[in-house]
């Protein structure tokens, strides 16, 4: 009874909670629920299984869909030639602070005066590699071998893959010197197929948010200012997280022939001239994972959405005596197998019963705070009566419902779709009741002044050095152009008193 007591979480299972200091409960909620940790490799994480589940399953519900729509996967190198990025110099530019370079090809030992052995790089390479921020310029070379007439067209690429960017100030998920992504390379003979690829991912990842992992996002245009660099046009799905900051949750750019000019990728189109392909590139990363943990979580710790957990229902056999333990255990085992013959989604239910030497209390607070949608206990009265102990996530820790053990196989999937919908309905409430309506530059101005004013939108007809001017009085930017809000009605811009239909969403920023 003792250990059991001890076992039993504080009030809160994270501290501090997310009023108390946002970025530090993030933090430890990554801890508590073993999703990652900071390596020897300055400003890079590993990613502990747990963690990587949830990569997996986003990455295997993508890779679906990317093939559905006619892509098909490949792999390109990750060191790229300098004189690639050369080629490309507005795209260059933009990643130029955030690159690293390989220089030389060996190591020799040397001794020192102390007799202690160093390691000193030699073989000083001709050309300079970097390690790739984003690969639009080593797959506009193969593309550029691929490409001879507009039979070869389209080209629809996928890879998935690790990139570098060496950032200064990093936190894990949501910005690391390397992270896992995958990023769509597509080349099209005409403008309108590439502007269609554009849009149709866009309006993927904007589903795959909402659906799969229960985030409401705001699907618009980044403005010329936060455009990816190189691109024509960057639409972008942006999702508003607890402490009411902005996260950019997947873009989609239409890079036109800005590649195709730098990296020669021509064909011989139907009126037999040669004329460059129109080219797009898009991505999401392991961002994804902080946007959830943001989005969801609470201050018992992960809250994860039944579609993305690695583990959607967990059991736990309650054996206080040892001459009751091995039926409670065989009873467990019949229920996981009967619920994995049933279905979420059209995927069988991941069940785990945990059979570990461990006290109940210690299992339920272990698997609270790593975010499973659903706990059964069972012990041996629950073998008379045959029912079952029910606990969601998304309820209070202490509150709990008891089954009829056949019943609850019927409705597992129910149980599983109602705490999906509750996390987006959930999530929705709180970006809409954060985002408000500003008509003047005076109630601009002043929405800034709060700790966590949420979303502004605006009427929006500046120019960019208008737009970068506010954005660095008050440390925000535009996050997107909303698609849906600019058929609106006429307003006058806040800042130039010009008539427009545009609107713009305005927020702080991972």
């Amino acid at each position: 009874m003792i250990l059991e007591l001890m076992a039993k979480a504080p009030k809160n299972a994270i501290s501090p909670t997310r009023e108390e200091q946002f970025p530090e409960w993030y933090q430890q909620v990554i801890r508590a629920a073993d999703l990652a940790e900071n390596s020897e490799t300055r400003g890079c994480m590993v990613i502990k299984p747990w963690g990587y589940a949830l990569w997996e399953n986003i990455q295997q519900y993508l890779d679906q869909k990317f093939k559905e729509t006619g892509h098909q996967n490949a792999y390109f190198p990750l060191l790229i030639p300098l004189s690639y990025l050369e080629k490309e110099a507005e795209h260059a530019e933009g990643f130029a602070t955030e690159c690293a370079v390989v220089t030389h090809h060996r190591l020799e030992a040397q001794k020192g005066e102390d007799g202690k052995t160093t390691m000193v790089p030699s073989g000083k390479l001709n050309e300079p590699y970097v390690i790739r921020p984003t690969s639009e310029t080593i797959v506009g070379a193969a593309f550029a071998r691929w490409t001879e007439s507009y039979r070869d067209l389209p080209l629809l690429i996928n890879q998935w893959a690790n990139v570098m960017r060496w950032e200064m100030r990093t936190r894990l998920f949501l910005r690391t010197a390397e992270f896992l992504w995958q990023e769509g390379h597509t080349a099209h003979e005409t403008k309108q197929e590439a502007i269609e690829e554009t849009e149709m991912i866009h309006r993927l990842y904007e589903t795959f948010l909402r659906e799969f992992l229960a985030i409401p996002v705001i699907a618009g245009e980044k403005t010329e200012a936060e455009k990816f660099p190189g691109a024509e046009t960057t639409l972008t799905v942006e999702a508003m997280v607890q402490d009411k900051k902005a996260i950019q949750a997947g873009t989609s750019h239409y890079l036109a022939q800005n590649f195709a000019k730098a990296q020669n990728i021509t064909f011989v189109g139907r009126d037999n001239k040669e004329q460059y392909a129109e080219t797009t590139s898009w991505g999401v990363s392991t961002r994804l994972i902080g946007t959830l943990i943001m989005a969801h979580s609470d201050d018992d710790g992960l809250v994860l959405p039944p579609r993305v957990a690695p583990q959607q229902i967990v059991i736990i056999p309650i054996t206080p005596k040892e001459d009751t333990a091995e039926a409670v255990i065989d009873s467990c085992e019949a229920l996981a197998k009967a619920l994995r013959k049933q279905t979420f989604h059209g995927s069988p239910l991941r069940v785990l019963v945990d059979k570990r030497d461990l006290g109940g209390g210690t299992k339920k607070w272990e698997w609270v705070k790593k975010g499973v949608p659903v706990r059964l206990e069972i012990g041996p009265r629950d073998l008379e009566s045959r029912k079952v102990c029910l606990q969601k996530r998304t309820q209070p820790s202490t509150e709990k419902s008891f089954l009829d053990k056949e019943t609850f196989i019927q409705e597992a999937s129910t149980h599983l779709a109602e705490i999906q919908q509750s996390l987006l309905d959930q999530a929705t409430q709180f970006r809409d009741e954060n985002t408000s309506q500003c008509l003047s530059l005076d109630a601009f101005e002043k929405h800034w002044e709060s700790e966590e004013p949420g979303w502004l939108s605006t009427p929006w007809a500046g120019s960019r050095e208008e737009e970068e001017a506010l954005s660095k009085k008050h440390q925000i930017s535009i996050r997107c152009l909303p698609l849906h809000q600019q058929d609106g009605e006429e307003a006058a811009c806040i800042l130039s008193g010009k008539p427009t239909q545009q609107r713009a969403l305005w927020g702080r920023s991972y």
